[in-house]
């Protein structure tokens, strides 16, 4: 086990690149599947999700291939996924209960043999995040379902139809988005996520050679293709990645340029909440210029809420940031139900959070101080570095293996723009 060693107090200044996102990048090599002849995809960060699910789609008889040639700390990598042959159409236990994000290979493999046996999946610890929009959808369009001993069984041709998700689902939309490209038919997808990272989804897709139309609104509409060809994609800048240390910068009274191509549209509801805090941006020919304008971090009310509204994946950062403010903040969870376990780990550092239900409230203080924390989820873990940042003294965070699904080289981009961070083995654990 390692842990990450934090030394708090430095600002933070510089140019920091933003890595591909890690929400889009999965669902995009999920739609590997749906090509014999290759779909080459550019800017895949280098995570441990992005391993894990190479390795499923290996499993089921994919090629996978790397071009890393001249990668530095702020390009991606680029891979191929070829799926000229399914070799099987199980996704074990074994590999899909290390990250939920694998449930996405059900769609493209139901849609191409026709079959798809999928386990239940697993992921962080944050809630109870059921599939039964994902299986009602499939439904919908003509498969058939069954759940055995901890795994859906997906058969039949799928002939296209209407779908109408009760609440706006990511994983769904995304899963049921792309089988309907290999569907018989046209099928109609009623309050689909709005999300940029759908929207990257779909814009890959006809690029593949789909057709669909309303792309970015929650309406789509899916004409069935009877196959899709090769096509090269650039994974679009991980939104939440930015939003952390665009936090980090007002955190420690500094100054940070985000480096990425659309970043005030991808972070819209982020931007909103951090302006309201007194966070200062400016568009740059290269991205995002973020700091802090007022000397203290306002108190805000946050609710969070599907795209374009405030992120959940963001809302673990922001308390962080808050524990600082002037005054009082209160953030309110909507989208998963168990998401404030960063909260006693904040307060070991001095933050003062009372929980009620599913709203946090914040009092601002002057300091936190620096203290051993556990990470319990990837947000969670951010907010932990975040707040070890700002802190007063040495921070250490332990369980990191978190952070390494879904924040590329961390410890080296933080160091660049000046922080006081490094990477130790924790003989505690």
């Amino acid at each position: 086990m390692e842990k990450i060693v934090i030394k708090g107090g430095h600002r933070l200044e510089g140019q920091l690149p933003i890595s591909g996102a890690k929400n889009a990048a999965l669902p995009l090599m999920c739609a590997g599947l749906l090509a014999k002849d290759g779909l080459t995809l550019h800017n895949l960060p280098h995570l441990a999700d992005i391993k894990t699910l190479a390795s499923l789609l290996t499993e089921l008889g994919s090629t996978i291939s790397y071009d890393e040639e001249g990668w530095d700390i702020g390009s991606g990598q680029t891979v191929t996924i070829a799926a000229s042959h399914i070799a099987s159409t199980t996704a074990p236990y074994d590999m899909v209960r290390k990250m939920r994000a694998s449930i996405l290979v059900l769609g493209p493999l139901l849609a191409r043999e026709g079959e798809a046996i999928v386990s239940l999946p697993g992921g962080c610890a944050i809630g109870n995040r059921p599939i039964d929009l994902h299986l009602k959808a499939f439904e919908d369009i003509g498969a058939t379902i069954e759940l055995k001993d901890g795994y859906v069984r997906a058969s039949g041709k799928l002939t296209g139809g209407t779908v109408h998700f009760p609440i706006v689902s990511v994983g769904a939309t995304e899963n049921i988005l792309m089988a309907a490209c290999l569907a018989d038919g046209i099928t109609i997808i009623e309050n689909a996520a709005k999300e940029p990272e759908i929207t990257d989804l779909a814009t890959c897709l006809v690029a593949m050679g789909a057709k669909i139309s309303g792309i970015g609104t929650s309406r789509l509409e899916v004409e069935g293709v009877n196959e899709l060809h090769a096509a090269e994609y650039t994974v679009m800048p991980d939104r939440i990645e930015a939003g952390s240390y665009t936090v980090a910068a007002a955190m420690t009274g500094g100054e940070l340029e985000l480096l990425g191509d659309n970043l005030p549209y991808v972070m819209t509801g982020t931007l909103e909440i951090l302006k309201q805090a007194g966070l200062v941006f400016t568009e740059t020919e290269r991205g995002l210029l973020t700091r802090l304008g007022p000397e203290k971090i306002i108190g805000i009310n946050a609710v969070t809420q599907p795209f374009p509204g405030f992120p959940t994946d963001m809302q673990a950062q922001l308390m962080a940031m808050m524990t600082l403010c002037d005054g009082a903040s209160v953030i309110t969870e909507t989208i998963f139900e168990n998401r404030f376990m960063h909260v006693p780990e904040l307060c070991r550092m001095g933050a003062d959070i009372t929980v009620n239900g599913s709203t946090a409230t914040i009092r601002g203080i002057e300091k936190l101080l620096g203290a051993p924390v556990m990470a319990t989820d990837l947000r969670a873990s951010m907010s932990l570095v975040l707040a070890g940042l700002a802190a007063e003294g040495v921070t250490e965070v332990k369980r990191i293996y978190h952070l390494d699904r879904g924040y590329e080289r961390l410890v080296q981009k933080l160091g660049s723009c000046g922080a006081k961070i490094s990477r130790e083995k924790d003989n505690d654990i």
